[in-house]
């Protein structure tokens, strides 16, 4: 029987999960889920593939370890057969000292807890997660696979702030997030267009989280998000790109505590602060509200904005790729900024963008256009079956 792996994805209100064979080509997708409403009212959902779908309520106090040991609990009654391997996590911020998945020790654990003020929304959840899992199976090799990783290549000018040296050597530096989604499309590029692939690509991570990516030969070369996941594109919640200097603005006009601070940028900013409505691009565009379409209007500007600089920094591309739930969900979103970009070659099909084609770009396009699913958890697994050294997988 081939090896088995779990996979986890712990945030703030959720822990996702996956059940995967590590089949010799890439993980076999057995089962997935989540706990989600974490704090509110939790319920637990679990689909399998081509079968039934399993959804419950759960008690309304849960914690974190409470929602991955129910999980646990659920895949041992589901699948007794299925001894677990592994299990793989994502870890939102690696630092300087992890370029790449790793085993998790004590000592490792210990390291990335030092990175929770760097993602105070993910690392705390992240780690939660590892620590629920080592309770549920202290035996099963525990891998940590970093969204931080895949950017960890980038050249001085991409990954440097204009601060005085010895704050770049510390480790104040640029790191860029989502690198599991811009692994996963980077590999699938290469599946669905093997020549364009190899060229300059750019990335749209869009979902609640928001970022872009700029690659080169499948290899990240500059990313919008930087030493923490605020940076860049307004988000659901956080704010993007900001002026550092209205920040002391509010830290000794309005007398805010660097907690509140943090509240503000987190939590009560970007689509939602700017709306007032809701952080769901789905609400937003169903919404009469003024504020809400203004929202989309400035989140499809930054966008804009944030490709181009892309662009210069890769010498112009030759494919864009819009994933996560914005980016393949909303053909509002992805029309106005292809719309916006007619100038670098791009010209939209609205039918195709209509229907979340593979391809939404007119055939007259000098720049194709890909609307392709991410998927972060199978990424992992793959990191997992070669970090445990299980089954071999091809590369």
């Amino acid at each position: 029987m081939a090896d088995r792996v779990v996979t986890l994805n712990a945030g703030s209100s959720s822990v996702k999960f996956a059940l995967f064979a590590a089949d010799a080509d890439w993980p076999r997708l057995i089962v997935s889920g989540a706990v989600e409403g974490l704090g509110a009212k939790p319920r637990f959902r679990a689909a399998i593939v081509d079968g039934e779908i399993s959804d419950r309520p759960l008690a309304a106090k849960l914690t974190h370890r409470q929602a991955i040991a129910a999980i646990f609990e659920w895949i041992e009654d589901a699948y007794p057969a299925a001894a677990v391997s592994a299990i793989g996590h994502r870890v939102v911020h690696g630092g300087l000292s992890f370029a790449a998945p790793i085993i998790v020790d004590a000592e490792v654990l210990a390291e990335l807890r030092e990175f929770i003020p760097l993602a105070p929304l993910h690392q705390p959840h992240n780690l939660a997660g590892i620590e629920g899992a080592k309770e549920a199976f202290p035996h099963v090799p525990q891998v940590a696979c970093f969204d931080t990783a895949f950017h960890r290549g980038h050249a001085f000018v991409d990954d440097a702030y204009a601060l005085p040296y010895s704050y770049y050597e510390r480790g104040l530096r640029r790191f860029g997030f989502h690198g599991l989604s811009y692994e996963y499309i980077s590999r699938r590029l290469r599946a669905i267009d093997p020549i364009h692939a190899e060229g300059g690509v750019i990335v749209a991570h869009l979902g609640n989280g928001a970022s872009l990516c700029a690659m080169k030969g499948g290899r990240s070369i500059a990313a919008s998000m930087g030493f923490s996941a605020l940076e860049g594109l307004p988000m659901g919640t956080r704010c993007g790109q900001i002026d550092p200097g209205l920040l002391l603005y509010l830290l000794r006009s309005d007398g805010m505590t660097p907690e509140e601070l943090s509240h503000l940028l987190y939590e009560r900013s970007g689509l939602l602060g700017l709306s007032g409505v809701s952080h769901d691009m789905r609400t937003l565009e169903a919404s009469q509200e003024p504020r809400a379409q203004a929202a989309i209007a400035y989140f499809i500007h930054r966008i804009k904005m944030e490709i181009a600089a892309l662009a210069a920094a890769i010498g112009g591309f030759d494919a864009l790729v819009f994933t996560a739930g914005i980016g393949e969900h909303s053909p509002r979103v992805r029309a106005g900024v292809v719309e916006g970009l007619g100038w670098l070659g791009l010209t939209l099909d609205a039918a195709a963008n209509a229907r979340n084609d593979l391809v939404i770009s007119a055939p007259k396009s000098r720049v194709p256009v890909f609307v392709t699913p991410t998927d972060e958890e199978s990424m992992i697994a793959r990191h997992t079956i070669e970090t445990a050294g299980l089954t071999a997988v091809a590369r």
